[in-house]
Protein backbone atom coordinates (compact mmCIF):
# COMPACT_ATOMS: atom_id res chain seq x y z
CA UNK A 1 0.00 0.00 0.00
CA UNK A 2 2.94 2.07 0.88
CA UNK A 3 4.60 1.81 -2.33
CA UNK A 4 1.29 2.50 -4.22
CA UNK A 5 1.18 5.55 -2.53
CA UNK A 6 4.77 6.95 -3.57
CA UNK A 7 4.22 5.84 -7.31
CA UNK A 8 1.35 7.76 -7.46
CA UNK A 9 2.93 10.52 -5.69
CA UNK A 10 6.04 10.52 -7.52
CA UNK A 11 3.60 10.12 -10.88
CA UNK A 12 1.92 13.46 -9.79
CA UNK A 13 5.37 15.06 -9.12
CA UNK A 14 6.33 14.38 -12.53
CA UNK A 15 3.36 15.22 -14.11
CA UNK A 16 3.73 19.19 -12.72
CA UNK A 17 5.22 21.75 -14.82
CA UNK A 18 5.67 22.53 -18.34
CA UNK A 19 5.10 20.23 -21.20
CA UNK A 20 6.84 20.58 -24.69
CA UNK A 21 9.94 22.01 -25.40
CA UNK A 22 10.99 25.04 -24.34
CA UNK A 23 10.03 28.60 -26.17
CA UNK A 24 12.81 31.17 -26.55
CA UNK A 25 12.16 34.39 -25.02
CA UNK A 26 12.07 36.63 -28.62
CA UNK A 27 8.71 34.35 -29.61
CA UNK A 28 6.95 35.37 -26.67
CA UNK A 29 5.62 38.77 -25.47
CA UNK A 30 3.69 41.58 -27.26
CA UNK A 31 6.33 42.81 -29.42
CA UNK A 32 6.69 39.46 -31.83
CA UNK A 33 2.94 39.79 -32.08
CA UNK A 34 2.70 43.39 -33.67
CA UNK A 35 5.31 42.32 -35.71
CA UNK A 36 3.53 39.45 -36.71
CA UNK A 37 0.28 41.33 -37.58
CA UNK A 38 2.28 44.34 -39.41
CA UNK A 39 3.86 41.47 -41.66
CA UNK A 40 -0.10 40.26 -42.50
CA UNK A 41 -1.15 43.76 -42.83
CA UNK A 42 1.59 44.68 -45.61
CA UNK A 43 0.57 41.33 -47.41
CA UNK A 44 -3.00 41.96 -47.41
CA UNK A 45 -2.61 45.31 -49.03
CA UNK A 46 -0.06 43.72 -51.38
CA UNK A 47 -2.85 41.73 -52.51
CA UNK A 48 -5.51 44.14 -52.58
CA UNK A 49 -3.39 46.96 -54.80
CA UNK A 50 -2.94 44.11 -57.33
CA UNK A 51 -6.43 43.28 -57.20
CA UNK A 52 -7.27 46.99 -57.36
CA UNK A 53 -5.03 47.11 -60.60
CA UNK A 54 -6.75 44.73 -62.44
CA UNK A 55 -10.01 45.30 -64.30
CA UNK A 56 -13.59 44.50 -63.44
CA UNK A 57 -14.66 44.04 -67.23
CA UNK A 58 -17.67 41.72 -66.14
CA UNK A 59 -19.88 45.19 -66.07
CA UNK A 60 -19.05 46.74 -68.45
CA UNK A 61 -21.52 47.27 -71.26
CA UNK A 62 -24.51 46.36 -69.25
CA UNK A 63 -26.02 49.34 -69.05
CA UNK A 64 -30.05 48.64 -68.39
CA UNK A 65 -32.72 51.13 -68.20
CA UNK A 66 -34.25 50.81 -65.24
CA UNK A 67 -37.89 51.76 -63.61
CA UNK A 68 -38.09 54.63 -61.80
CA UNK A 69 -38.29 54.12 -58.07
CA UNK A 70 -41.10 55.99 -57.06
CA UNK A 71 -44.10 54.04 -56.91
CA UNK A 72 -46.63 54.10 -59.74
CA UNK A 73 -50.14 52.91 -58.21
CA UNK A 74 -51.20 53.69 -54.28
CA UNK A 75 -54.22 51.97 -52.79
Amino acid sequence: MRALTILIAAGLLLACGVIGSPVPPEYVGVAPTIEKQKNQHALQAERDAAEAAIPDLSLEGHDIGLPPSQPVGTR
